[in-house]
């Protein structure tokens, strides 16, 4: 049977840090990002992807707000624009892949899945919102839309970029429609699924779906449906080709590989950035735990060339 990956998307995959975000710098940025699985495609993997939207949806939430503003035009919740970002993003990647297979020789269907991700409505995390997303205000923006929206704002992690609005990030703990994704995947067909770590939903006392105003962390929803559909491999691409300890400092130092122990080690040690590494180290750390072979952190165009990367197992080979 051949083996299942779930690959995320991330970091630079989609868009460089010193790139305003337009459509021809996405679409040549994923194409580069794409090339790099076409080895596995050959190998005869089968594969999930799930991509970040940060940037993206925090776009559409400014778009959002300059049409409030301008037009009068009704704002839309998070939920719908994290949807949006599914589907603009889903098919670039989707449209890229097939030009990427294309030239490849290579056939395989590709069919990307708007997915929504349920979270326990009351997760810690509503009570501390801690992501960010849109545009910088100034202080009396901030505190104008607090008053008139209800929402919360923080201060920028650019301390000259204002006050941006912070919304929570739950846990993610069941994706919808897991059984037709693995379906389908093990029959070949490349699934685009989780984008953005899903769009959160609830189940309230009716059983009945309900929005939530969030976002989930796509490495932490991409682990999520390794487990649950049983993948041997999950890959987190990022911007980063090693997993470091003592990041930037003298006595920096690669950790190629590691076994679940030690990783959990040096997280509790504080060696991986809270808002950046750590959350991919956690969601490694989670796949290999309920049962997969192993994790590989690397960046996004090393890929394909095996030196590069950090591979997390249960146990040292």
């Amino acid at each position: 049977m051949s083996k299942l990956a779930v690959i995320a998307l991330g970091g630079n995959a989609l868009l460089r840090s010193n790139q305003i975000g337009t459509i021809e710098e996405q679409e040549l940025n994923s194409t580069e990002t794409l090339e790099n699985i076409v080895f596995m495609i050959k190998e005869g993997y089968n594969i999930i992807l799930s991509h970040g939207n940060g940037p993206q949806v925090g776009n559409i939430l400014m778009r959002n707000d300059a049409g409030e503003s301008l037009y009068g035009v009704a704002q839309m919740p998070l939920d719908v624009c994290v949807a949006d970002s599914q589907g603009g993003i889903g098919y670039m990647l989707e449209r890229m892949l097939r030009n990427v297979l294309k030239k490849h020789g290579l056939q395989r269907d590709i069919l990307t899945l708007v997915t929504q991700v349920e979270i326990d409505k009351d997760d810690p995390a509503f009570k501390n919102p801690t992501k960010r997303v849109g545009k910088a205000y100034t202080e009396a923006e901030a505190q104008k839309l607090t008053t008139e929206k209800g929402w919360i704002f923080k201060k920028s992690s650019k301390s000259e970029d204002g006050y941006r609005r912070v919304v929570p990030s739950p846990i993610p703990i069941r994706i919808f429609n897991t059984d037709t994704i693995e379906h389908i995947a093990r029959q070949g067909v490349i699934v685009i699924a989780v984008g953005g770590g899903g769009i959160p939903v609830s189940i309230d006392e009716d059983g009945m779906v309900r929005a939530e105003e969030a976002v989930i962390d796509k490495d932490r929803a991409s682990s999520l449906l390794a487990s649950t559909i049983k993948a041997d491999e999950l890959y987190i691409l990022t911007d980063v080709p090693y997993i470091y300890i003592n990041f930037k400092k003298e006595n920096e130092e690669i950790k190629e590989f590691l076994n679940v122990q030690d990783a959990e080690k040096y997280l509790k040690e504080g060696m991986f950035g809270e808002g950046s590494m750590a959350p991919k180290i956690e969601a490694a750390i989670d796949f290999v735990k309920n049962g997969g072979a192993k994790s590989v952190i690397t960046e996004s165009t090393k890929l394909a060339d095996k030196k590069y990367g950090s591979k997390i197992t249960m146990n040292y080979d």
